[in-house]
């Protein structure tokens, strides 16, 4: 099995549909995103992520044997916190609990780290979210502390956990 992240092309966007079309995945995620997914919002997902600034949003498809099976990126964030920037992530199903997301994180932020002058990516994800949690702690994130109370997903008030990998940290970590 070989985990690569790749640019997106709007081709992927079947696949990407394939996999948002999840509520177990979409329960994971920021609210905003249209359920049942499809493969037009797929095509404008994509084309929104060609055309961004590349110095300030790095995103990818997951592939496994050249087979896209979700997506992953990192934001730069504003003002004081330039030099940081968000992870976010999700695989298909079928995909959980085999290391694919711990290797696709891992390769995200080398190349991030490697391309940009961003010194540290953080994750926060729901503290339910154990899985997340661990794939972050896998690829050398530290933890930092829970959020608590921190947003309302599906009507219930959560907490969220927060990581982060600097990239001082990530050179061993990641080579």
């Amino acid at each position: 099995m070989i985990v690569k992240i790749r640019k997106w092309t709007l081709s992927d966007a079947k696949d990407l549909a394939l996999a948002l079309s999840n509520k177990k995945i979409q329960d994971n995620l920021r609210d905003g995103l249209p359920y049942p997914y499809t493969e037009q919002d797929g095509k404008e997902y994509i084309s929104a992520m060609l055309s961004a600034n590349e110095n300030e949003t790095f995103a990818f498809a997951i592939t496994v044997d050249n087979k896209v099976i979700g997506s992953i990126g990192v934001f730069r964030q504003e003002n004081v916190h330039r030099l940081t920037a968000e992870l976010g992530y999700y695989i298909a199903e079928e995909y959980w609990g085999k290391g694919i997301m711990t290797e696709a994180v891992k390769q995200i932020c080398k190349y991030v780290f490697d391309r940009s002058d961003i010194i540290r990516i953080y994750a926060a994800p729901y503290a339910h979210n154990i899985a997340s949690c661990r794939v972050l702690e896998k690829a050398g994130f530290h933890y930092e502390g829970t959020l608590r109370n921190n947003a309302i997903k599906n009507g219930k008030v959560v907490d969220m956990k927060m990581y982060s990998l600097l990239k001082r940290e990530a050179n061993c970590l990641l080579d």
